[in-house]
């Protein structure tokens, strides 16, 4: 039987008016040190957002989440963040900031085989 492995994930979420402290949940990042594992996946529901938050700007988002996904790939021509190693570059995504993109704080877990215990929690948490 395999190990279990300690994980941390934080879902992505869209605060188009940081001062109301509203938000959606459009996405999931996930960590594992010992798997060297490091992923992020997002979907950006622009009907949702346009209903729930009128006159939100889906372009900004889709550049935003584009720099996301790169620094979270570790893409050098992301900027010297994305160069950091792994474990630095998670907990620099999901640092604490005043932005319409953040991320919830970290949570922990142990599972398997992170890349399922992604599928699970996104399905769970943003779907």
């Amino acid at each position: 039987m395999q190990g279990k492995h300690l994980y941390e994930y934080a879902v992505i979420r869209a605060v188009p008016r940081v001062e109301r402290e509203e938000f959606l949940n459009i996405g999931l990042l996930v960590y594992c040190h010992a798997q060297r594992f490091l992923q992020c996946r997002f979907m950006l529901p622009e009907d949702k957002l346009r209903m729930l938050f009128s006159g939100v700007d889906i372009d900004v988002y889709q550049r935003y989440l584009e720099v996301f996904n790169r620094i979270c790939k570790g893409d050098t021509t992301a900027g010297p963040i994305a160069r950091l190693p792994a474990r630095e570059r998670f907990r620099w995504l999901t640092a604490t900031r005043s932005s319409i993109l953040q991320c919830s704080r970290p949570h922990a877990g142990f599972c398997v085989t992170p890349g399922d215990e992604f599928d699970r929690l996104y399905n769970l948490l943003v779907l």
